[in-house]
């Protein structure tokens, strides 16, 4: 299985009150980011089986923008296992229940995708946990084969966004206007 982790897009200042935060909609560049990731992710021909989300707004309109855009065309999957509170073991139960899937995007948040993502990345049997930042709309690409995942890519919203500029700049050649 191809695993893909994704933290949401940038939504804007986080909110003192936790029950309004939950509501907190991405901004307009982490929209922006979100239409860029998926134009890139078009340009590696990667498609997704399932999509699974946080609850909390920000993250589903991430796996929804990225996901439409990518052809997605089932229902996003929303898991607790994906919310700020849960715990490494709510996300190993939601990896055996994505078990028989080629490409999975899963939209969460930090610091628990973070630490999600380092878990997998080192044998069980050591009880360490390998740290990678992620910053928001972070996109880590794992091979789940045998033994601890191995990390394929991990594209940063910096190279997305110039990956972006480099393909949609004009063909058309640039001439003085003097």
């Amino acid at each position: 299985m191809n695993l893909f982790i994704l933290r949401h897009a940038s939504a804007g200042t986080r909110r003192a009150n936790p029950l309004l935060d939950i509501k907190r909609p991405l901004d307009k560049d982490g929209k922006r980011y979100c239409l860029q990731l998926a134009h890139v992710l078009n340009a590696l021909k990667i498609q997704f089986d399932l999509v699974v989300s946080s609850h909390l707004k920000r993250s589903l309109q991430t796996a929804s923008l990225v996901g439409t855009e990518t052809g997605y065309e089932s229902a996003i999957q929303i898991s607790k296992a994906l919310a700020p509170e849960a715990t490494l073991r709510d996300f190993q139960r939601l990896l055996h229940d994505c078990r028989g899937r080629e490409n999975v995007l899963l939209v969460g948040h930090n610091p628990n995708i973070s630490a999600f993502l380092g878990s997998l990345l080192v044998p069980a049997s050591t009880h360490a946990v390998a740290h990678v930042r992620l910053r928001k709309g972070s996109l880590a690409r794992l091979s789940m084969a045998r033994g601890p995942a191995t990390l394929q890519s991990l594209l940063d919203p910096r190279t997305v966004r110039a990956l972006y500029a480099t393909s949609t700049k004009s063909s058309r050649r640039k001439t003085s206007l003097k």
